[in-house]
């Protein structure tokens, strides 16, 4: 069975379809490709991101084994020394965004979008909702409704909770089509949503949200990798314009 399975992962690979979930992986399919989607990190650099605000990436951000990883070995505040939150030097509109995440023991991060970024908002945050990316047992954000793993970040918790345990891979999707907004984590629609109407307006004046002016305003805008302080990996981040 065990050579029968290598004989036809071989077979795939050397026909360019790639299998999702190897390690460093960071390859279209031929399908991906003439679908549209674009790869976002190409597993060796870090060239398409920046720092928020800045021009460069910070240090702590490295390529690892394929993977895009925070080193956040040194502290500096809630964030890291060199770290900081970094973001695609393109901006999205309506997109399918999918990417994989592993997190460190008692880690916090997170995956924001819509980010606009401009000397009048200090944080990412100011402006861009987050799909929460966390250790759910042993941060202390795990015990706060709508800020566990696959929340949309304080405003709606997600309706199940397929999450892997810290050190595994997470399979996550954020899809945006014309304020539609969905989100799924391991294959599992969690959070289902429309921004922009009444409802939505609602529920981020009952967050912590509520007095951010620029926040979840714009139609457009950066997609974010957060810098929580906790040493956090990503990969197979691809995106598609809707």
């Amino acid at each position: 069975m065990v050579k029968q399975f290598g004989t036809a992962l071989v077979s795939l690979l050397f026909l360019g379809i790639t299998v999702k979930g190897q390690e460093g992986s960071n390859q279209l399919t031929t399908a991906e490709k003439k679908d549209g989607w674009k790869l976002l990190f190409d597993g060796t650099t870090t060239d398409g991101w920046h720092t928020y605000g800045k021009k460069d990436i910070g240090s702590a951000w490295k390529t690892d084994n394929g993977t895009l990883h925070l080193d956040a070995s040194k502290k500096s505040g809630y964030q890291t020394s060199g770290g900081g939150d970094i973001v695609t030097r393109d901006e999205y509109e309506n997109f399918d965004l999918k990417l994989e995440w592993k997190i460190s023991k008692g880690g916090n991060s997170g995956v924001l979008f819509l980010v606009k970024e401009s000397p009048e908002y200090k944080e990412s945050w100011n402006t861009g909702p987050e799909m929460q990316v966390l250790d759910n047992d042993v941060h202390p954000d795990g015990k706060i409704h709508k800020h566990r793993a696959g929340d949309l970040y304080d405003l709606i918790a997600s309706s199940s909770e397929p999450v892997h345990a810290v050190g595994e891979w997470n399979d996550v999707e954020i899809k945006l089509d014309h304020g539609k907004l969905d989100l799924y984590m391991n294959g599992v629609l969690i959070v289902s949503t429309t921004m922009w109407d009444a409802q939505w307006n609602t529920m981020v004046k009952n967050s912590k949200f509520a007095k951010m002016p620029g926040f979840a305003k714009y139609r457009s805008g950066h997609i974010d990798l957060q810098d929580h302080g906790f040493d956090v990996w990503f990969r197979n981040i691809r995106i598609k314009k809707l």
